[in-house]
């Protein structure tokens, strides 16, 4: 039995390892060619540590070039990370009185936030852009901001994890005689930390790689975010793939560096989910 044991997990061990390679080897061909002369980018067999390399002149002309990466990733970062503030704030809040506080028609509301959430995005695309006109919203980060700022995934996500705090600790709160507001800031939140980074993390990520959004509200190049710049670059550049490459890799790198160091959080805040008190 020990024996087929150590069978199966060598086994389980060697397709997961060749499922990481399937995963991983395109990022890696990415990184590969975008520090190569573009003569090389589609030499065979495939030179994954580049002979000849023209990395500097490549991130050059994408962060600097007549597209500057460095303006777009400025407008996705300012955005992103706006976005992910406010939307953290108010699905917190929202989850925390939809999970805790007693009032009227609690149920109710709550269903009525799901159903919002069931509605497809596309389809309310044209109201969306008739009242940003009308607010003077349109072709303007506070738009964008506001557009993905109220989240009824992240209210429902964030409630899922205040219903499974121990009632004990915010009745003793109660009885020493803390308001809501105070329960809420200096003991809900502390406890639930872990899933509020990993809805910060997620909302994040799915900022930073909308493309739908800044495509119909944005018009000026100057407020670009990063995707609508790639595809910009790609329409104009698109013979020159160790550019394209080169923009890629630069777009993506920030998504990484934030998953490898939240990554902690991510698995704290799934464990905790599975956690009732």
């Amino acid at each position: 039995m020990r024996k087929q044991n150590i069978i199966g997990r060598t086994m389980a061990t060697i397709l997961m390892l060749m499922a990481g390679m399937a995963f991983v080897t395109p990022f890696l061909w990415m990184i590969s060619a975008s520090f190569k002369p573009e003569i090389d980018v589609f030499k065979y067999p495939i030179e994954w540590i580049p002979k000849h390399w023209n990395i500097v002149d490549n991130y050059r002309e994408v962060w600097v070039g007549e597209h500057p990466f460095y303006v777009y990733y400025w407008n996705t970062v300012k955005v992103s990370v706006l976005t992910t503030l406010i939307s953290l704030l108010f699905s917190s809040m929202a989850a925390f009185g939809f999970s805790n506080l007693e009032f009227k028609g609690r149920n109710a509301l709550f269903v009525v936030v799901l159903m919002t959430f069931m509605i497809p995005s596309y389809s309310i695309i044209v109201p969306q852009f008739m009242i940003f006109k009308w607010l003077h919203l349109f072709d303007s980060h506070l738009g964008l901001i506001l557009i993905g700022s109220f989240s009824a995934l992240g209210t429902f996500m964030l409630r899922q994890f205040f219903l499974g705090l121990h009632k004990d600790y915010l009745d003793a709160a109660k009885m020493d005689g803390a308001g809501n507001a105070r329960i809420f800031v200096r003991i809900a939140v502390p406890l639930v930390r872990p899933a509020l980074a990993t809805y910060a993390i997620l909302r994040f990520i799915w900022t930073w790689n909308d493309y739908a959004n800044p495509l119909i509200f944005l018009r000026s190049d100057s407020l670009a975010t990063i995707q609508i710049g790639i595809q910009k670059f790609a329409s104009e550049s698109g013979a020159y793939y160790s550019l394209i490459m080169a923009g890629t890799v630069s777009a993506i790198l920030p998504l990484i560096v934030i998953f490898v160091l939240g990554q902690k959080q991510v698995i704290e805040g799934i464990a905790l989910g599975g956690v009732k008190g």
